[in-house]
């Protein structure tokens, strides 16, 4: 392989993780008032009522934290165990 041909597989590799790592940066954790949590892939305006906080994709929980993971595919929140589309 040429060194040109080799400068472009490493310009295409790089482009390929700055693709993924930009996908990526759009999920966050979102949870609620009753402890339960969810990824979610896109950033939504939730409504007031939803009562949700939403945290980075890295957030984690204390230790003296009680959540649990509840998830779903689509637009929504979880409100009492159950999912509630918008």
């Amino acid at each position: 392989m040429t060194v040109l041909g080799r400068m472009a597989f490493a310009s295409m590799i790089g482009l390929g993780a700055l693709t993924l790592s930009v996908a990526s940066a759009s999920a966050a954790i979102v949870c609620n008032g009753g402890g339960e949590c969810w990824h979610a892939k896109a950033q939504y305006a939730y409504p007031r009522e939803a009562g949700v906080v939403v945290h980075p994709d890295n957030w984690r929980w204390g230790a003296n934290d009680h959540y649990r993971w509840n998830e779903h595919d689509g637009r929504g929140y979880w409100r009492g165990g159950r999912w509630v589309a918008f």
